[in-house]
């Protein structure tokens, strides 16, 4: 399989991108903002599996150019993509009456716009089977517990899971599947950041290789489905 996936170096998506290296059959173009953290996800994986197929790129998804540096480096590594995983994100933790419209702003261009400029770009390399899988959070999803101080990024996950459902649709005809889902807690640096009294149950790695084993089969299954990921919320 030829896979990209963003937000590679760190948390559930750099535990899922080592989940892919470990099998030979795939080639994996890991992105992330973190040249340092990409490095050792390169080192790691090779040390495990050193005949493994990893393209790390230093790249951002709102700002980079995909023309001139993403495109033709696709192009050329790999040439299609079966599978694209959005992982990449961030989040702030503010009360909503200090909130901006400058962090809200921030928010959708990292959670959705970025996503939305990654989806344009790869679609071309797409073909029938494929799979797109946006990685998208309980704070968005309908019915569940909300917690103060994450308006902002939980509207912008929410934006990413109606994306999802709009583009299963328009994608229908060209067999490309489209599906998320809504993480619950892991273990992770932004879930340190959000809850740093909270442990959670689920470790990074454990909710690592659920998405990556989800990516390579769930589109078998399901199309256009937000799917809750949740042992439990703080």
């Amino acid at each position: 399989m030829n896979i990209v996936i963003t937000g590679a170096s760190s948390g559930v998506g750099f535990e899922a991108a080592l989940e892919f290296i470990l099998k030979n059959d795939n080639r994996v173009v890991a992105l992330a903002r973190s040249e340092d953290k990409l490095q050792r996800l390169f080192d790691i994986g090779t040390s495990l599996n050193p005949d493994c197929t990893i393209y790390p790129i230093k790249f951002d998804i709102v700002h980079d150019d995909y023309i001139t540096e993403l495109l033709p480096f696709v192009e050329s590594h790999i040439g299609t993509v079966d599978v694209l995983i959005n992982n990449a994100g961030s989040l702030i933790n503010k009360p909503f009456e200090e909130l901006t419209q400058i962090d809200f702003a921030e928010m959708l261009q990292i959670n959705l716009l970025g996503h939305v400029k990654m989806i344009q770009h790869m679609l071309p390399f797409m073909s029938a089977g494929s799979h797109i899988l946006n990685i998208g959070s309980m704070g968005g999803f309908q019915g569940s517990i909300k917690f103060p101080g994450l308006a902002a990024y939980s509207a912008s996950k929410a934006a990413l899971h109606t994306l999802t459902e709009c583009l299963a649709f328009e994608l229908e005809s060209r067999q490309i599947k489209v599906n998320c889902l809504a993480l619950g807690s892991a273990q992770t640096e932004m879930l340190e950041k959000a809850f740093p009294d909270y442990e959670s149950p689920v470790m990074a790695y454990e909710m690592g290789k659920y998405i990556a084993d989800f990516a390579l089969t769930g589109h078998k299954f399901f199309n256009g489905k937000i799917l809750p990921v949740a042992v439990t919320n703080p």
